[in-house]
């Protein structure tokens, strides 16, 4: 504390900045891109259609699919995705539809989406998630998606680590709406200066500061399977924590 002084005696008292924040005492993460990412498309394209696909008519397929998000149908049907499954599912079948090839299968394209079996975690989700545990960080999931994801994380014996679940769909509304930080907050008894979101979208999982908490960004990039870096998170926790 340093005094700010007159000729009377002290007019302030101003704070150090650099004073120390809070412990983090819990960690909220995001689903995809984060903690899992779905299989390719390509496998579920050829899982779906049932039937051989070459590579070089699979380029045009998932050529088409990029060229779909610029479709105004779709584009329009991403707006509020995932306020409610209803939104959500209509959203991706619009998408994988736009592609004349995958009209047929867009709603088993949907059901692969949610089925468990199809999200891989990344390699080091399950270390980081052990040694959170192990430094007694509560933990809690915050997801803007259209179903209740306990069946994905259970399926791969990862939902054993986590006391809260927020998911969109359930609140009508997506990140980065204070309503969800501050539920996952208020369900695992801390305080939103006390808890870290980590996610991969900048606005969305960027935006808990707006609500009071920390928030940590991912790179984009990393694929299924593949080591995505969440160490860094380690060493965030454990800065805060000493």
């Amino acid at each position: 504390m340093i005094p700010v002084c007159g000729p009377e005696g002290p007019i302030r008292v101003t704070t150090d900045s650099r004073e120390a924040p809070p412990a983090v005492r819990a960690v909220l993460f995001d689903f995809s891109g984060t903690l899992f990412q779905i299989g390719t498309y390509a496998d579920r394209i050829r899982a779906a259609l049932a039937r051989p696909v070459d590579d070089a008519a699979m380029d045009v397929l998932l050529s088409g699919l990029e060229a779909g998000l610029s479709d105004p149908e779709v584009v329009v049907a991403q707006r509020a995705r995932d306020v409610s499954a209803k939104a959500h599912r209509h959203a991706f079948t619009t998408w994988y539809a736009s592609v004349p090839e995958l009209a047929p299968v867009a709603e088993l394209l949907y059901e692969q989406l949610k089925a468990p079996e199809h999200w891989v975690p990344y390699t080091d989700s399950e270390s980081t998630l052990i040694q959170l545990r192990r430094d007694g960080v509560a933990m809690g999931v915050v997801s803007d998606v259209g179903w209740d994801l306990r069946a994905t994380f259970a399926h791969r014996g990862l939902d054993r680590y986590f006391s809260s679940w927020t998911h969109s769909f359930e609140f009508e509304t997506e990140k980065p709406d204070p309503l969800l930080f501050q539920h996952a907050c208020g369900e695992l008894g801390v305080d939103p200066a006390e808890t870290l979101m980590v996610g991969d979208h900048p606005a969305k999982d960027g935006g808990a500061v707006s609500a009071g908490l920390r928030a940590y960004v991912l790179p984009a990039g990393a694929a299924p399977g593949e080591v995505r870096g969440l160490d860094a998170v380690l060493r965030l926790v454990g800065d805060d924590s000493s």
